[in-house]
């Protein structure tokens, strides 16, 4: 039976689980139950080969890397790697930092004893009467302002001091 002819073989794309739960549901002393048997052993036997090839390849490749005629394509996938691997950190870097930000933002008018957040306009607080004046922000040794109420940099993940 083709695989495009199979019901299961969606099933068994997605994993274990899903692939489990058709183990478990359908009889294995049925047609059925044996097909799909039969299928998961296949599709793990391949999982098996594919992997060991993959290595074999890699170690081959290792070994002389210049008597492959795709060593150039190679070279710029690995230089794209790691330009897609920067441009995810600086991705990363800047949404710690616009949390950061939004940490501030959220801290503003928020009493320090009970959290409350109070209008900007107010200098005490409206629930416990606790003063807001403003302090002077509280900096990271890497350069982001901490919020009042974070106790570790969200940038650099330094705990805040005092």
């Amino acid at each position: 039976m083709a695989s495009n002819d199979d019901p299961f073989a969606a099933l068994e794309s997605f994993g274990g689980f899903l692939g489990g739960l058709a183990r478990s549901a359908i009889p294995q002393d049925t047609p059925e139950g044996q097909m799909l048997a039969a299928q998961s052993q296949l599709s793990d036997l391949r999982k098996q080969e594919n992997e060991l090839l993959l290595q074999i390849g890699r170690e081959a490749y290792r070994r002389d890397p210049s008597a492959w005629s795709q060593d150039a394509r190679l070279q710029l996938i690995a230089q794209n790697v790691a330009a897609a691997e920067g441009a995810l950190t600086a991705a990363n870097t800047a949404k710690d930092q616009a949390e950061a930000a939004q940490a501030i933002e959220d801290a503003k008018g928020r009493c320090p004893s009970c959290r409350h957040k109070n209008p900007e306009e107010v200098r005490f607080c409206q629930k416990c009467g606790t003063s807001l004046a403003a302090t002077a922000p509280q900096l990271c040794a890497c350069g982001v302002e901490l919020a009042p109420d974070v106790r570790f940099c969200g940038s650099c993940g330094a705990r805040r001091e005092g």
